[in-house]
């Protein structure tokens, strides 16, 4: 029977007989990384904008057949690196578009940081494989639950760990592939991290297939299950619809912040903002190119006065400076004048978490970040937790560009405010400017990253972006409405806010942390309890 099996003790490495796992082929170590690295590579196709979802759980089930495998702690370690690195230099390629093309830093510069990201980022998959294999190795738990126990919670708990340490960067997170897969109905409930648990769970039960049947039936239980979940409103319609345009203004990242184009860019965003009224008008991130005190005295001014003439809300994307060498990147709010004040209420939102070498420099890269041409890399941070703008009887919580990769951040500030007494966001802005990346994977990436945000806390999403993807989501994650990326163009659609908490937004990341820890806890358990001998 599979969970009396053990695996083979690390005096005796490769005992023939000892051990009945599932054993398809063999490899040697280093053919064992190589497979890996392929392996990693084509997980990118998972994600938008191919979408195959399923091409992931088999990847998955590939690696942790490799690791079941793997004679040594150090070659586990060589094939979760291994897989790591070609997932994540495939799936951050665009970085070398941002830093060369645009940055202006020499190609083999840019391809070796790339390669440099993809190394560091492959080391959380290296730790939890590696420490896969020593659990095998030492404590010998059955077969079935090395693959339904231990992988799937080490999986998890490295994706986390990639998405906090070092500021993250939980791009390309395995959950992000499932915003249209069944997995999709669990988001509600344990977020992104929950769904890359459970594809790491339906990948061990296929390779459990060819020993254990009924592990099919685990995998067409968890599918089902999330399909059903779909049909659950975690939230409700709250208050009345609003219109919203949001802005796409299509500047080349080349003249965005020149000089020369500056005033260009100021006269298209205020005539595309007074084309016509709505309830919320948005831009990009940074759509206005000049600092807001470097604006003409009277810019404001107009497109506050056409915001109460036409009774709209305005938010626009702008970076402020709050003194010397203090610039934050901001969406700043304009509402209408009520009749009994003279002049119109401004809202501010200052983006929390910055990017990396792009809004912040870290200690001893201040060399790295003179190698590009990037304006205003230094950003100061905005609070962790920062009101709703008012629009009509929604809230509108705006983040800006790569602040939505950040769930439990949202999360917290919907609780927060919830628990405080607060006004709770009813709908959520993202305000972005990713044509630093070219026409790339980026774009349609990060769409589904929002789509996963609006599945995760049950609310709307609105996208206005410089080049793409400028986009309505419904809670459910679905795209209702779209602009044609590297267009100009304006979209307009009536939106309705949503109000209530779900699961995920009450417990964010630590539901899945703490179900990760008890399976592991579970798999030493039993390891204890199985007799030893066979």
């Amino acid at each position: 029977m599979i969970q009396n099996e053990r695996a083979p003790s690390l005096r005796s490495p490769l005992l023939p007989g000892r051990v009945s796992k599932p054993a398809f082929f063999r490899l040697a170590p280093t053919q064992a990384a190589l497979v890996a690295l392929l392996a990693g590579a084509l997980n990118v196709f998972a994600f938008a904008p191919v979408a195959w979802w399923p091409l992931q759980i088999v990847a998955l089930a590939l690696l942790f057949h490799l690791l079941l495998q793997a004679p040594s702690i150090k070659s586990g370690v060589l094939t979760g690196w291994a897989y790591g690195f070609g997932w994540s230099a495939c799936g951050v390629y665009w970085l070398y578009i941002s830093m060369h093309q645009y940055g202006g830093m020499p190609a083999p510069m840019a391809g070796l940081a790339v390669a440099l990201m993809a190394i560091l980022l492959g080391a959380f998959f290296a730790l939890a494989s590696g420490m896969a294999v020593w659990i095998l190795r030492r404590r010998q738990p059955s077969t079935t639950s090395m693959l339904l126990l231990v992988l799937p919670s080490l999986w998890a708990l490295s994706e986390w760990l990639r998405g906090w340490v070092l500021t993250g960067f939980p791009w390309v997170a395995s959950g992000y592939a499932h915003v249209d897969s069944p997995l999709a109905g669990f988001a509600p409930l344990i977020g992104v991290y929950g769904l890359g648990w459970l594809a790491a769970l339906l990948a061990a039960c296929l390779v459990l297939l060819p020993t254990k049947k009924s592990a099919l039936f685990l995998l067409v239980a968890i599918l089902a299950t999330g399909a059903g979940l779909k049909t659950v409103n975690w939230t409700a319609p709250h208050g009345l619809p609003i219109s919203v345009r949001l802005l796409q203004g299509n500047v080349p990242q080349e003249i965005k912040f020149d000089a020369e184009h500056a005033d260009t860019t100021l006269t298209m965003y205020e005539d595309m903002i007074r084309a016509a009224p709505a309830d919320l008008i948005a831009t990009p991130e940074t759509a206005l190119p000049l600092l807001a005190h470097q604006l003409p005295i009277d810019y404001l001014p107009r497109l506050a006065e056409y915001a109460t003439a036409s009774n709209s809300h305005l938010a626009i994307g702008i970076a402020v400076s709050d003194g010397p060498q203090q610039y934050a990147n901001s969406v700043i709010g304009i509402a209408p004048a009520k009749a009994s004040r003279a002049t119109p209420k401004i809202y501010r939102y200052d983006k929390h978490h910055l990017v990396p070498f792009g809004e912040f420099i870290p200690f001893g890269f201040r060399w790295f970040v003179d190698m590009m041409h990037i304006p205003l890399g230094d950003f100061t941070r905005g609070d962790a937790l920062q009101m709703p703008f008012a629009v009509k009887d929604q809230w509108v919580l705006p983040n800006i560009c790569y602040e939505d990769l950040f769930g439990e951040e949202i999360a917290n500030q919907l609780s927060a405010s919830y628990f405080s007494g607060n006004p709770v966001a009813s709908l959520l802005l993202n305000a972005s400017n990713i044509a630093w990346f070219g026409d790339s994977f980026a774009l349609p990436q990060h769409l589904q990253i929002s789509q996963m945000r609006a599945i995760e806390t049950g609310r709307p999403m609105l996208r206005a972006t410089n080049t793409g993807a400028t986009a309505v989501i419904n809670p459910d994650g679905k795209v209702i409405a779209q602009l044609q990326p590297f267009e100009r163009g304006v979209l307009t659609a009536s939106v309705q806010g949503y109000g209530g908490l779900t699961p995920y937004v009450l417990l964010g990341n630590a539901s899945i942390v703490l179900l990760a820890c008890a399976m592991l806890i579970a798999a030493w358990y039993l390891a204890r309890k199985t007799p030893s001998s066979r």
